[in-house]
């Protein structure tokens, strides 16, 4: 664990990371201290073999063994002192608090600025492990274009951290049904107007007005898959087409299709249709 003046800088990173970051930390044995005003932060420990902790926050101190999966979360503005006795291994996973209460406000319709996370030790979530998991894994790609799969996981994570990790627990409001025809074909006129664009899962609940949150789960129960799933389907479906009609290069059908790169088209393809869009267009 390090002290964000001294952390690695992360020079690559996409400015669509801009709610939410992740970072693997691999220290030797030693302290820290940790600082971040405008940032929640949760670390996940990554170490197959317990590893001691010593973490004092909050007037709070917590001594003892740390297992895979445990997790620790600090609140925005609350400093954190850390000293581990083996190899540090973990995901550092911060969150905009801006963002979170963004989410409450319009995930709960009222006012959240004193809405607060409680600080935590190794606790045991999970469904914030497994968001975090996949968090890390995308941000092991060099390039990524899957902003509405960022977003959705930023949004499950700020509602589980709202839902079991805040000083009052908030009744989410539960919206069953999926989305009136008119609005789901709104949605679906959208994708398909802009497969090639940057969309935002923000972008999409606001045509509707309402909460991403509430939006991913009506339109998954109107469509049967989420909106990232559903935008990847459309995306081969069009490259599909561009593929019969058309004699243009792969890497000119992935990028009009709204791929970044020859390879993340086949590797979509290959998911989807079972074969790679050379041996499709062959074929």
């Amino acid at each position: 664990m390090q002290n964000p003046a001294i952390a690695p800088a992360q020079t690559n990173r996409p400015s669509h990371w801009e709610n939410v970051r992740v970072e693997q930390l691999q220290n030797p044995p030693g302290e820290g201290n940790c600082h971040f005003e405008d940032e929640h932060t949760l670390f996940l420990s990554l170490t197959p073999r317990p590893i001691h902790y010593v973490q004092i926050q909050d007037g709070k101190t917590f001594t003892g063994l740390y297992r895979q999966g445990d997790i620790l979360i600090t609140p925005a503005n609350i400093p954190l002192f850390v000293r581990w006795e083996g190899e540090e291994n973990c995901l550092q996973i911060r969150l905009k608090s801006k963002f979170l209460q963004n989410i409450a406000r319009e995930t709960l319709d009222r006012d959240c600025d004193r809405l607060q996370l409680i600080p935590e030790f190794q606790l045991h979530n999970s469904q914030i492990e497994a968001i975090a998991m996949m968090l890390f894994q995308e941000s092991q790609q060099q390039t990524s274009d899957n902003q509405l799969y960022l977003d959705s996981l930023a949004n499950i994570l700020a509602v589980n951290l709202l839902r079991h990790h805040a000083t009052t627990k908030p009744q989410l409001p539960v919206y069953e049904g999926g989305l009136p025809p008119s609005q789901l074909q709104q949605i679906l006129d959208y994708v398909d107007a802009n497969l090639d664009g940057d969309l935002r899962l923000e972008n999409l609940a606001q045509l509707l007005d309402m909460s991403q949150f509430h939006f991913s789960r009506l339109f998954k129960q109107s469509i049967g898959s989420s909106p990232h799933q559903y935008l990847i389907q459309q995306r081969v479906e069009r490259a599909k087409q561009l593929l019969k009609i058309s004699d243009r290069s792969i890497i000119e059908i992935a990028l009009d299709c709204g791929f970044n790169s020859h390879s993340h088209l086949t590797k979509q393809f290959r998911q989807i249709t079972g074969m790679t869009p050379k041996a499709y267009r062959a074929s």
